[in-house]
């Protein structure tokens, strides 16, 4: 068996799927890219979506329980794939609405940590509010609070974004919210403050209040 956990687009996985599984009548190529960064690597609590035939799922099962908590079966090869692109758009849009949020709140007057604190008990709750926040101090755990260091690179999202775009309009699925998110991506990573940083530097990119 063949796991492959990085996030490549589902369609260079399913050639190579097709080229392994034709080598061998018994080797099987399956996807599982993770979620859950490095704090969720370092912990052994990813979450990995598995796209492989449903009789290898218990084995495939086997081996990522020991890298992470949770794994979810999405359905044959290119499943997960699909899947952690899905999840990525959503985050990254998350993102930048957090970032926006708040500097709005912090501009009009109001403590970050409390519009944050108000906006997890509410229906603006995110992960990028809850845990990843971009505000400098707002949560001691984040990268923003040191820097922007460390976490997931904004790089790394603009990559993500960019294989999610491509694979959503080559299946003809209309997105409202793109073109606006991969222009605000691609200038930030250029910008020499969010540059090599978190993705969550994205707040700097759009001139928020540290």
């Amino acid at each position: 068996m063949y796991i492959d956990c990085s996030t490549i687009d589902p369609v260079t996985s399913r050639a190579v799927a097709a080229d392994v599984n034709a080598s061998a009548s018994s080797d099987t190529f399956i996807d599982a890219p993770m979620s859950g960064g490095v704090v969720g690597a370092q912990a052994g609590t990813l979450t990995f979506m598995l796209g492989a035939p449903q009789s290898q799922v218990g084995r495939a099962t086997s081996v990522l329980s020991m890298m992470g908590k949770r794994i979810v079966h999405l359905g044959d090869q290119g499943a997960g794939l699909c899947g952690k692109l899905a999840n990525n758009y959503l985050l990254a849009l998350n993102n930048i609405a957090t970032a926006e949020a708040m500097s709005m709140g912090i501009q009009w007057g109001l403590d970050p940590k409390a519009l944050a604190g108000m906006i997890n008990t509410s229906t603006g709750r995110c992960w990028p509010s809850e845990v990843n926040n971009p505000v400098p101090g707002v949560i001691e755990t984040a990268p923003a609070s040191r820097g922007y260091t460390g976490g997931f690179g904004i790089s790394l999202m603009n990559k993500d974004l960019r294989l999610a775009l491509a694979a959503a309009r080559d299946a003809g699925v209309k997105l409202g919210l793109a073109d606006v998110a991969e222009q605000i991506y691609k200038a930030a990573e250029k910008d020499e403050r969010c540059k090599g940083k978190d993705f969550s530097s994205v707040y700097r990119y759009l001139d928020g209040p540290e």
